[in-house]
């Protein structure tokens, strides 16, 4: 997009829309007005538009409902909200409902011409990275689906800034990975990148990992500890899973976000840093800052990180990226065993394609490891599948399945999946229920039932042979 731009001004004031017209004219742009709602929509439906200009509070709808047709209907398009009745709370609903900027009046010519050129800006970067066309992935990452392409444009663009990232995104989708791209395709690649996963330190010692102590601070204290941010000062610090940081972890990593300043457990002296944060989380981070208290996330903070949000799709969503994934995983786990790399065949590559990958990315990974152990003459068939792949697979048949019954009950498929989601996560059984959609008890309480309907089973048979 060119420097100069279609725009949108949208005010019952006369006055107004003339001394907006005519600055905004005297930088070049083409501009249009509209008195209403109502007039601004039919404007919008005659042809693009770049940028909306609109004023919050005006006779019949208001600018929030004109912010909510743009979104839905012009994503294109960026937003600057104007008013006379500022507030901070109006400020932060204005940006959660998609505006651009925000402006309180009066303001100063400069002050606009300051909006406009970074709500332009936004407008080009979105446009960017909605465009058409392939974008090379960076090192690390594999697929070439659509939903990929734009995790890549979102990277590139991550890597040139310097602000906060948030990553989101299911388990298991990558968002290390995705991490790392923007830190080595940065300016800071020759400084440390350090991963820390928030939900694995003890919240005891979570202040300490991350902003250090000094020596004699607390009880095992012997020596002074320099925490995670200075260790990573240059560089970058990926942490992971940061809605469970506790409420006095939130403030202090706020802090750092303000003022790029640490100061240690039981030190009196803070310590300027220059480290770039990515969080990242499986989680509704928006959702428990806007619940507020009770331990839930600090909405101040949701906002400093938000600055850069990237959303990972799952696996269910990226079309077309489950084979080379797998043939990339197969290759890797074949050299780590120093055996051939072995063949997949037509059935066991449909039966995976149609699979939902509830574990993804990290599910394939792990099922690529093991086919390379159990493949039996460098071959992958329908049948090494674990049974909840085989069962999706449209070539199955009696053959196919090791009982010789082409069909199972409902209870038996269940079972199935379960035990496929609980060996693709290790038997780790809290994060099995969380992919199933359940809790640990109702997950117990399916397995002992199997468990009793098998021995009940077996027990049957006993009888009837004796």
């Amino acid at each position: 997009m060119t420097d100069a731009a279609r725009i949108l001004i949208v005010d019952d004031s006369p006055a107004t829309r003339e001394v907006l017209e005519r600055n905004l004219r005297a930088e070049g742009h083409e501009v249009a007005s509209a008195a209403n709602v109502a007039a601004a929509m039919a404007n919008l439906h005659q042809g693009p538009v770049d940028l909306v200009i609109t004023d919050l509070r005006m006779p019949g709808a208001d600018g929030m409902e004109l912010v909510r047709h743009i979104r839905d209907h012009h994503r294109g398009t960026g937003v600057i909200m104007v008013t006379g009745f500022a507030t901070v709370g109006g400020a932060v609903s204005a940006m959660r409902g998609g505006v651009d900027d925000y402006l309180p009046k009066p303001f100063s010519d400069e002050e606009l011409r300051h909006a406009v050129a970074a709500a332009l800006d936004k407008v080009r970067q979105r446009r960017e990275i909605e465009a058409p066309g392939p974008v090379e992935a960076p090192d690390g990452l594999i697929g070439a689906s659509t939903t990929m392409q734009r995790v890549y444009r979102l990277i590139a663009r991550a890597a040139s800034a310097s602000v906060p990232v948030l990553i989101t995104g299911e388990s298991g989708t990558g968002k290390e990975l995705v991490a790392r791209a923007i830190h080595y395709r940065g300016p800071r690649a020759s400084a440390p990148f350090l991963a820390v996963n928030c939900a694995a330190i003890p919240e005891t010692l979570i202040e300490s990992e991350l902003f250090g102590h000094a020596k004699g601070s607390f009880t095992g204290a012997t020596a002074a500890r320099q925490g995670f941010f200075v260790a990573a000062d240059g560089g970058t610090l990926f942490l992971d899973e940061v809605a469970e940081l506790s409420p006095i972890a939130q403030a202090k990593l706020l802090r750092v976000l303000q003022e790029r300043t640490v100061q240690a457990v039981g030190s009196d002296q803070p310590r300027t840093v220059d480290v770039r944060v990515i969080a990242a989380t499986n989680k509704d981070l928006e959702g428990l800052a806007r619940e507020g208290g009770g331990g839930k996330f600090r909405e101040d903070l949701f906002f400093r990180l938000h600055v850069l949000p990237i959303e990972i799709p799952p696996l269910r969503e990226r079309e077309g990226d489950v084979v080379p994934l797998l043939r990339h995983f197969l290759a890797a786990a074949a050299e780590q065993s120093s055996t051939p790399v072995p063949h997949v065949t037509d059935g066991a590559v449909e039966a995976l394609r149609r699979y939902s990958w509830p574990g993804n990315v990290r599910e394939l990974q792990n099922l690529a490891q093991r086919l390379v152990i159990f493949a039996d003459a460098g071959v992958i068939d329908t049948v090494d599948l674990p049974t909840v792949m085989r069962y999706v697979a449209p070539t199955m048949n009696a053959q196919s399945e090791p009982s010789g019954r082409g069909h199972r009950t409902l209870r038996e498929v269940e079972l199935a999946h379960i035990r496929a989601v609980l060996e693709s996560v290790g038997g780790n059984k809290t994060r099995a229920a969380a992919i199933l959609g359940i809790d640990r008890k109702s997950l117990r309480e399916k397995l002992n039932a199997a468990e009793s309907a098998r021995a009940h089973r077996d027990d049957g048979q006993s009888g009837a042979g004796a």
